[in-house]
């Protein structure tokens, strides 16, 4: 038997430590589009940061770990899947065959679309070479625009201000992170930031970049020019999955794939930032890019190459949780709210805390947290166990802060 697992991130390092406990005699082979060990991106800002160095990037300690796993990693990068036969061909030309397949190939980021964003000092940071170059360009005192004040463009922009520079943040939408705050939510989060010397520009796009006085110059859409050193572009991403054209595996927004991760071809599974399943909250398909989900993905994938179909995923919970200069900040599930379901809400804007919670009948469905940070497990875990709340649902209109004690009474009624 031989696995293949196209993808050396999250999901995929973790699918392979999985199929090597419970296949231990297959042949595991891993293509990994990057020199070097498998690393996470998600810590790319703590090494822009200088809280650590590239080692501390690696997923795993030890860099030989998946020799020591008996599983071989490929430096590779896939063009295509073959449609008429079970084989990967790679840019190289060659072609590498499988009995199973796990698609961890992540997603890439997505540049506004405007003259000069492949200038030199316009930068993604999703790589390893990106944060190099970065931080080659983000001396202290230096004037740094970025693009984007999506969960992405605000743990980058912590790693920023770290570092000194003057930074202005220009995002599109009506607030900061947008697809995980409510307006007030959003408000406060930009105030926090810029008491703390950071320029936000919230409604504003880029028209256009250009060389300028040994720089670059940055343009909006109302007419502002805004100077810059380094211009750094946090504007989404979107999955992998342009090179699964005619290979018989469907794609929307991702990889759609079933309760066991397997997609609509034999023998090929998703996971990750790939892998568009069900959502908790929905029951839609959607593809939820945070590294726990990813991590959760490999496992269960992986299992289900093992001995296919004996142990199925239990959907996505839509969340985040970010910590921005200090502030942090979450979102769980249904946080827009649920049609005509009720909700309760506490705002204190002096003390940058704010706190909203939506309902389904008696259930809570989506939560809101800016300044808390106790209440986030007893969040997830009644969003997740679709716990009734019973009495305490009118307690919690009363006291929004109610959550952990709603939780342990609700377990203990359960019991």
């Amino acid at each position: 038997m031989h696995h293949l697992v196209v993808g050396a991130g999250p999901a995929g390092v973790t699918a392979c430590e999985v199929l090597r406990r419970h296949d231990p005699q297959a042949r595991i082979t891993v293509l990994g589009g990057e020199p070097g060990a498998p690393y996470a991106r998600m810590a790319l800002p703590y090494l822009l940061s200088g809280k650590i160095e590239e080692a501390g990037t690696r997923l795993r300690r030890d860099p030989d770990f998946l020799d020591r796993l008996g599983v071989e990693l490929i430096h590779a990068r896939v063009a295509g899947l073959a449609p008429d036969r079970d084989a990967v061909l790679l840019e190289s030309g060659d072609e590498l065959g499988f009995d199973r397949l796990l698609l961890a190939t992540g997603a890439s980021p997505v540049r506004p679309p405007v003259s000069g964003m492949d200038l030199p000092g316009v930068e993604d940071c999703w790589t390893l070479a990106d944060a190099r170059a970065i931080s080659a360009r983000a001396r202290a005192g230096s004037r740094v625009v970025l693009i984007g004040a999506g969960f992405i463009g605000c743990i980058l922009l912590e790693a920023l201000v770290t570092r000194g520079v003057a930074l202005t943040v220009v995002e599109q939408g009506p607030r900061m992170v947008p697809r995980m705050l409510d307006a007030v939510a959003g408000g406060m989060l930009q105030r926090w930031c810029e008491t703390r010397g950071v320029r936000v520009r919230v409604r504003s796009t880029v028209s256009t970049v250009a060389a300028a006085d040994g720089g670059l110059a940055v343009e909006l859409d109302d007419g502002t020019v805004i100077p810059a050193d380094l211009v750094i572009s946090a504007a989404g991403v979107r999955s992998n999955t342009g090179f699964l054209a005619g290979s018989g595996v469907e794609t929307e927004q991702g990889v759609l794939v079933d309760e066991y991760l397997h997609s609509s071809r034999a023998g090929v599974y998703a996971a990750g930032d790939v892998a568009q399943g069900r959502d908790l909250s929905t029951g839609a398909g959607a593809v939820h890019a945070i590294q726990p989900t990813a991590v959760e993905h490999g496992r269960v994938a992986a299992i289900n190459m093992a001995r296919p179909g004996t142990v199925p995923y239990q959907d996505s919970l839509n969340m985040n949780v970010l910590d921005t200069l200090g502030l942090i900040s979450s979102s769980f599930g249904l946080w827009q709210g649920a049609g005509d379901g009720a909700s309760a809400t506490l705002e204190d804007g002096a003390g940058y805390r704010y706190l909203s919670l939506s309902f389904a009948q008696d259930r809570l469905v989506g939560a809101i947290c800016l300044g808390y940070r106790e209440h986030l497990g007893a969040i997830r875990g009644l969003i997740q166990s679709r716990r009734r709340l019973g009495p305490w649902l009118d307690r919690l209109k009363a006291d929004p802060t109610a959550l952990t004690e709603a939780y342990i009474a609700r377990v203990q009624a359960s019991a």
